[in-house]
Formats: C-alpha cells, structure tokens, sequence
C-alpha cells in the first residue's frame, strides 16, 4: 500500500526494491521475521538502505494504523543524480567543477540550509552517504526553498568511495576542519574543486580527512569554537564565489 510518499507491507516493499525506486529510509518493526522479511533483509543490506528498528507503534503512526505488516519505506521527493555520469560531464567540459560532500550531517534543516546556498552559489552536485546521513524529507525540501529540485543531489555508499572517484578526474579535494593551520582565505578555490563539510558533533570523520588535498579552516576570533556547519559552509562557498569573480 501507499500513502503520499511512504510504502508499506513487505511485498510491496520489496517489489519496489527490486523495481528500482529510490527508498529514503526504512523502518521496521522489532523482532520482524519470516520468509518475506528475510528476503526484505537481504535487499536492505544489497542496496545499503538506511534502516531503523522501531516499536510497532512508529508503524501505526506513519500508516494511520494500515495494515503494514511491520514495516515501512519512505520513498525519496526527488530523483538522485548518478555520481560517475556527473564526473564524465566535467570531463568534457573546460568548466571548472563545484561539487559538495557531506560527510553524514544529520540535521534535516541544515541539510536544506547548505542545498539552497549549495545552489545560490552555483555548486553543480551535492554528495551525501546513504548511511548515517539527514533524509531528503519535506522538512529537508521546505528548508532548501525548492533548492532541492534544482541542484543534483548523489547518494553513495561511501564518502571515501566517492573522494576517490573524484581524485581520479583530477578535481581537488578540501575539506573543512578546525584541525589545521591553513584557513580559507590562503587555498587556491578557482580550480576543480569538492569541498567536503563534516557533521555537526563531530566535523568530518579521520578517516576521510587522510584522503583530502587540503585542510582548510574558517578564522574564529570569538570564544565559541565552532560555527554552525550551514553557516560555515556558505562562508566556505562565498569564498569560492569570490575567488573565480576575480
């Protein structure tokens, strides 16, 4: 069954799955089993969906009490652009390239805060990571101001999967972390360029940051150490913005 933008019941699920559709996020009952929800399990861990396990009544709440057989998708408002065609784009093009990844931000608004600077800013694609990572819900669309809709939006497996895959059509890679010495101001942006924005409790993960080109930081001269990562990263992107104006 469907309501608006959700599916329920396992068969329904997983015809979907196997149809291709573009599933937000799952959530399914605790203790599900059987033969359907086995089935369901293996295309979840295939496809690397992101999943919750929660009470049953989560379930009733999303389906207004329908009879969703323990569990239900969210499927995505927008179709997700293919990372490996956007890339052979560039490649073809004397246009120096814009890409943003997000490295598992969780909030839903300061997802849609960066996706409307992301396209105020002229960003060509947005890259998030399937697991760990804010949906692209109503909240993330509303937030975005329609942003959404117009700015190519990838999900991936792995953000370190995607770095590499950009590494190797020459685009740079900065990422912005407190962790450094360098600050905005003294990278060279009017290049191929994917800047990389970490969560917001932790910045971005060690282990993408031994991937990066570059370490780049905004100066504080306050006493609060941080700013907000929506924040942050328009400050980021402006300097890009003024940077290629030059």
């Amino acid at each position: 069954m469907e309501n608006n933008n959700t599916i329920f019941g396992l068969r329904a699920i997983i015809e979907a799955l196997q149809s291709g559709a573009q599933i937000e996020k799952l959530y399914i009952q605790k203790g599900l089993s059987g033969t359907l929800a086995s089935e369901l399990m293996k295309l979840i861990k295939k496809e690397q969906i992101p999943m919750s396990h929660v009470p049953i009544e989560k379930l009733d709440y999303l389906t207004k009490k329908g009879n969703h057989q323990g569990v239900v998708a969210v499927t995505s408002l927008i179709k997700y652009a293919d990372l490996e065609a956007l890339i052979a784009q560039f490649e073809t093009s004397d246009k120096k390239p814009l890409f943003l990844l997000l490295d598992q931000i969780t909030d839903v608004r300061n997802f849609g805060a960066i996706i409307r600077t992301a396209e105020c800013t002229g960003v060509d694609a947005i890259i998030t990571q399937k697991q760990g990572s804010a949906p692209l819900n109503a909240d993330a669309i509303k937030t975005s101001a329609g942003a959404a809709f117009k700015v190519p939006i990838c999900r991936v497996d792995h953000i370190k999967d995607a770095i590499f895959q950009l590494q190797a059509a020459n685009i740079t890679i900065i990422a912005a972390t407190e962790k450094t010495a360098e600050t905005v101001y003294d990278v060279d942006f009017d290049q191929a360029i994917a800047i990389v924005m970490g969560s917001e409790d932790r910045g971005v993960n060690p282990s993408v940051l031994k991937l990066v080109n570059h370490k780049v930081k905004l100066p504080l001269l306050g006493t609060i150490e941080s700013l907000n990562v929506s924040v942050a990263c328009g400050a980021f992107l402006y300097e890009v913005v003024r940077q290629r104006r030059q």
